[in-house]
């Protein structure tokens, strides 16, 4: 939970920087909760509510995580040292939803790049090829 609000709150609309792998799944996990949750409440109240009721619910969810979802896209693909405009890829008929899966899947740069330091706040230039700092040797 605390990945989904670190997202919502600290980084509602920061397109720059860089994004974890756990960041981004964290977030879309909590999301699909959210999302199952709504939908399950609001079918055990169908019988007391309007249908559309549970369409506008949901729409206003979805409206409201939208720029944090773009945002934290947008930098999970600064983590693997891409540009935010891959984001488009998604709208490719076909194959775009699989490749901007695999875009979201994929290991990011270690050590820093061009839009900003490791997100796992590890100094690769301090650690030897035995993983341990080198002034422990």
């Amino acid at each position: 939970m605390k990945w989904y609000l670190d997202v919502l709150i600290k980084n509602y609309a920061t397109f720059s920087g860089r994004a974890r792998r756990k960041e981004f799944w964290m977030f879309f996990l909590f999301n699909l909760i959210i999302v199952f949750a709504i939908a399950f409440l609001l079918g055990f109240t169908s019988d007391f509510i309007d249908n559309d009721f549970l369409p506008t619910i949901l729409g206003i969810y979805f409206l409201g995580i939208l720029i944090p979802y773009i945002a934290l896209a947008v930098r999970r693909l600064h983590d693997s040292g891409k540009s935010g405009g891959y984001i488009f890829v998604y709208f490719i008929p076909f194959i775009g939803g699989i490749w901007f899966l695999i875009l979201m899947a994929t290991e990011g740069d270690k050590g820093p790049n061009k839009y900003g330091p490791d997100p796992k706040g590890l100094n690769f230039d301090e650690i030897d090829d035995i993983g341990k700092p080198l002034s422990e040797n």
